[in-house]
């Protein structure tokens, strides 16, 4: 073969392995380009942000936990919706409408106001069911774990520079005006996405039209359906279920003071903090595919258990870190984020029926959101009443829960053809 027929015949083996980026796949794609790098920008700074605004650790976690509340309480409602009344407008309207969220941390003269903020934007994550539903309409079930991998992959890409960027606008500007120029460049980045997402093709066979009356009385109809659909789902998807719950659980316990334990803490400069974290999104870049590849190859449930012994691991390099150890950790967490969220994505998309996906995403979001509530609030609470440490080291034992869960109980022969 010679040297042309050989780049025509890659080419075509590339062309036909990524065949299934297209429509409504690649416009979520693109809509997660630009949101995951505007929304990633705050997030370096976003606990010292909150704290020169006058918050505690425990305050910096209550906004956090008003922000998953309000949004676990749209997510069953809102599985129920995309199911019924379809998944776009949907997702274009609360875009929108989280735009404008924001405006109130560009704005807030103390951290009491970024709570009515916080509030806004959990609630515009009613369009979480629908995002996770029209991915897994869209894709075929031999490319999931790929495609899964992919968002990972464009998503970690676009975050890539965030942190980066946030540290050269903090060394220019300072704290608080770099944060609020940040916060308007993250609405316009909202605004941009929306737009874009209108472009989206409806996947739900002939929706009911929206009616407003039904949509209020619709709510303990939904709660009681998208509870009762776990009956309707495999064991090993209510297993996975539960599982998600301790996830978020635990990661919520870090997720208020990562940032102030490595600057207050570790004495970690400001400057320094945004090169550790842009190792999350890199390792994310390099494992993605890799990954996915694995997946598809080896099956979901290893993958799962190898991401919560990296998780161990990491909390114990993060807990007596300095810059290198730091590095490192973050980096594991970014390859456990990767087989972790590809694998558990790509196993649910296969146990769980199409016209049952609104409602099981719904009723997961719930109570994940939950979860990571609570987590916040006892993460923040911990840390300044016990023990700077305290909310890092009890991961180590807390994985170990789902760990076990998934070894004993996840049983990838239960996978139906969906």
């Amino acid at each position: 073969m010679t040297q042309p027929e050989e780049t025509l015949s890659l080419l075509e083996r590339l062309r036909e392995e990524f065949s299934f980026i297209r429509g409504n796949f690649l416009i979520m794609i693109l809509s997660w380009l630009i949101l995951d790098f505007f929304t990633e920008l705050p997030g370096t700074y976003y606990a010292l942000y909150i704290e020169a605004l006058g918050a505690t650790a425990t305050g910096i976690g209550l906004i956090g936990s008003v922000q998953m509340l309000a949004a676990a309480l749209v997510q069953i409602p809102g599985g129920y919706l995309t199911d019924k009344y379809g998944r776009k407008w949907i997702i274009y309207t609360m875009t929108f409408i989280a735009a404008f969220a924001r405006l109130f941390y560009v704005y807030a003269p103390t951290w009491e106001w970024l709570i009515l903020g916080a509030f806004i934007a959990g609630l515009c994550s009613i369009y979480q069911p629908a995002l996770n539903a029209i991915v897994a309409d869209s894709l075929p079930k031999e490319k999931r774990g790929m495609g899964f991998s992919i968002i990972n992959l464009i998503t970690s890409a676009a975050t890539t520079p965030a942190p980066l960027v946030a540290g050269y606008l903090f060394t220019l500007y300072g704290l608080m005006y770099s944060m609020r120029l940040i916060y308007k460049l993250v609405i316009l980045g909202f605004l941009a996405a929306a737009l874009l997402r209108t472009r989206l093709t409806e996947t739900v066979e002939n929706p009911e039209k929206i009616n407003i009356n039904e949509l209020v009385n619709s709510y303990p109809i939904s709660i009681r359906e998208s509870i009762n659909v776990w009956k309707l789902v495999p064991r090993a998807a209510f297993i996975l279920f539960i599982v998600t719950i301790f996830m978020n659980f635990i990661s919520g316990l870090f997720q208020p003071i990562l940032t102030l334990y490595i600057v207050k803490d570790l004495g970690i400069s400001e400057v320094q903090l945004s090169y550790i974290m842009t190792a999350l999104p890199v390792s994310m870049i390099l494992m993605a595919l890799p990954a996915g590849k694995a997946i598809d190859l080896v099956g979901k449930k290893k993958p799962i258990m190898v991401s919560f012994i990296l998780w161990a691991l990491a909390i114990l390099l993060l807990v007596y870190g300095n810059f290198t150890r730091l590095i490192i950790a973050i980096s594991m967490w970014g390859l456990l984020m990767v087989f972790a969220n590809s694998a558990i994505s790509s196993l649910e998309a296969g146990l769980v029926p199409k016209e049952h996906r609104g409602k099981v995403n719904g009723s997961k979001g719930f109570f994940r959101l939950i979860a990571a509530s609570l987590g916040q609030l006892t993460g923040g609470w911990l840390y300044d009443s016990v023990n700077h440490k305290v909310p890092f080291i009890i991961q180590i034992g807390l994985v170990m829960i789902p760990l076990v869960m998934v070894y004993l109980w996840i049983d990838e022969d239960e996978e139906m053809i969906h």
